[in-house]
């Protein structure tokens, strides 16, 4: 659902009814994973989609029903071997899918509006939905927040990252974005729990919503998207209840070091992927916003200090392109050292081979080593800025899914992956 936020919140603030169909649960080679959705006004507007065109005629009668009535429906939709012409995936997978009426009087409603809203802001928030237990219970929808109220929405960071690379003050960025939260929170209910706050509830036992609670907040901490088997009593005794969790974090960051022709096409890549865009080269004539504007910043520093002042997780991409060994040690010592999902430097096999054995004599372990992927990108024969940055963002995907990077016709491996993490989670 919450790939949909922007013009959900729209539809809300502006009091619309509207019934919004939600992937719970995949199998086989389904299209799109848990949590795509398709929302349907009372006027008959339709957003999202839930499988890529192959059941949405079905699922947009499924939410006019559901607008009608007033009912939550779970219905499971897959490939017809008897009617190749049924209603069903055409790919040969399985999707379920929970319809859920969202209009003026639905219990829902209030928790469904601050879930949105804290995704239109960017906010840190997950949002746990009955999709599978009693039917006095399905859909109902509890939102959890950080535990920290003073955590930062924002992964990037902020302040003078120290002197210039003369000795002068300096370290400066352009252009960068501020994600601050909005004020004007509206009113909400609010639970303690022994995993923290919490707003709404599924109206059955007290324990469901504090268990549902802490998972939904563990899963909030991963950055995950998934489901989570509980009993009704809220004990983890899998086979009464499924929640789908639905984890907003703000997007993954992706910093590319050296100011070069190649950089302006990776930052559109990585833009396009979802990625938080920042270059960082030490040389002001060519770190400018004039030469990145699609970047969310453009840092003058020399890119291992800038590193070292600036926060990365488990989904931050570090693409080293600066080609120059008086750049690409130093940062690199750094960069292998810190939390990142990909690290990755540009350079031939030559070079690729003389900066390991610099690195090794830096102190750098092989351990460490076995985390850099050089020469950066697959193997697509690129030749032109652009497809160097496909063959780059192809790497990153590839890394972060599991995917092998060979081409699919004949390969016999599976097209869609989970992503791995506790209870089927895949990465948000």
């Amino acid at each position: 659902m919450l790939d949909i936020a922007g013009e959900l919140h729209c539809w809300i603030e502006e009091g619309r009814d509207f019934a919004v169909a939600t992937v719970v649960a995949v199998g086989g080679s389904a299209p799109r994973g848990p949590g795509a959705a398709l929302a349907v006004d009372s006027e008959g507007t339709v957003i999202g989609s839930v499988s890529g065109g192959c059941v949405e005629g079905a699922v947009y009668e499924l939410c006019v029903q559901a607008l009608q009535d007033g009912r939550t429906v779970l219905e499971r939709f897959g490939y017809s071997d008897e009617d190749a012409f049924a209603v069903g995936l055409t790919c040969g997978g399985i999707i379920d899918v929970m319809v859920t009426p969202v209009d003026a009087r639905a219990p829902v409603r209030p928790v469904l509006r601050a879930a949105l809203s804290a995704a239109v802001r960017s906010e840190p928030a997950a949002v746990a939905r009955v999709v599978r237990g009693p039917a006095g219970l399905l859909g109902r929808a509890l939102l959890v927040r950080p535990d920290s109220p003073d955590e930062s929405t924002d992964q990037r960071a902020s302040g003078s990252p120290g002197e210039s690379t003369d000795g002068s003050p300096g370290g400066s960025t352009d252009g960068s974005t501020d994600r601050g939260t909005a004020g004007g929170m509206e009113d909400r209910a609010s639970h303690g729990s022994h995993g923290g706050s919490y707003e709404g509830g599924f109206g059955g036992h007290p324990e469901l919503d504090r268990t549902a609670a802490a998972e939904a907040r563990a899963m909030l901490d991963a950055g995950r998207t998934g489901t989570v088997d509980l009993s009704e009593d809220g004990s983890h005794c899998p086979g009464g209840l499924t929640l789908l969790v639905e984890a907003n974090v703000p997007p993954p960051r992706m910093i590319v070091f050296g100011a070069i022709d190649f950089a302006a096409a990776l930052v559109r890549a990585g833009k396009f992927l979802g990625h938080h865009v920042t270059v960082c080269d030490a040389r002001p004539v060519f770190a400018t916003r004039a030469r990145f504007p699609e970047a969310d910043e453009v840092v003058v520093d020399w890119p291992h200090r800038y590193l070292r002042s600036t926060p990365t997780d488990a989904r931050t991409a570090l693409c080293v392109l600066t080609h120059d060994a008086k750049f690409d040690i130093p940062l690199l010592k750094v960069a292998l050292r810190m939390p990142a999902a990909f690290v990755g430097a540009m350079g031939s096999r030559r070079t690729h081979e003389d900066r390991e054995r610099r690195l090794r004599e830096a102190g750098v372990s092989e351990a460490e080593l076995a985390r850099l992927r050089s020469p950066i990108g697959l193997d697509l024969g690129a030749r032109t800025p652009e497809e160097t940055a496909l063959s780059i963002a192809a790497e990153i995907v590839a890394t972060r899914r599991g995917g092998t990077g060979i081409p699919l016709t004949g390969s016999g491996t599976p097209i869609h992956r989970d992503g791995a993490g506790r209870h089927g989670a895949r990465a948000a």
